[in-house]
């Protein structure tokens, strides 16, 4: 049921040329970044229904796309040093979000709550950037939760 709303709500980004390009990007361990991409939204939508079964309104829609967009960055973020030189905010975990939303305005029709999600989602970090919308906040969520499960597997497949 999951995987039948986010081919509906996404089937023009998960068609798009550039969007499949995320299948050769590693984002953690052995997951790809489409991988990821696809288990954040999926996740989104799972507490996108423990929400609404409190009555409080979630675009499903704008969510899932927004979950699917939320790393479209189109680089290896592994093949970019670590390094201090141009300054912490100049690294990958900040960098990203902006990098996304450039990328995915340039491939699709945004709304401003698929715009809040893609370039807010790494809120605490980007601490100027706070989620407006309630997708923004569950999308935050379920990537902090992704990243640590693919993460935390990762480490125990070694």
């Amino acid at each position: 049921m999951i995987r039948k709303r986010i081919a509906a709500y996404g089937r023009d980004i998960l068609r798009n040329k550039h969007y499949r390009e995320l299948k050769k990007y590693t984002q953690h361990g052995s997951v790809s970044l489409m991988q990821h991409s696809l288990r954040v939204a999926e996740t989104s939508l799972r507490i996108s229904d423990l929400i609404k079964k409190l009555h409080i309104n979630v675009h499903e829609k704008e969510l899932v796309r927004g979950a699917l967009l939320h790393d479209y960055f189109l680089y290896d973020w592994h093949d970019k040093p670590i390094t201090l030189k141009k300054g912490l905010f100049a690294m990958h975990g900040f960098t990203h979000p902006l990098t996304a939303l450039k990328n995915a305005r340039a491939d699709f029709a945004l709304t401003p709550r698929e715009q809040d999600i893609i370039v807010k989602h790494m809120f605490p970090l980007t601490l100027t950037r706070i989620p407006a919308c309630m997708e923004a906040w569950i999308v935050t969520i379920a990537d902090k939760y992704c990243s640590l499960v693919e993460t935390f597997s990762m480490r125990n497949a070694s």
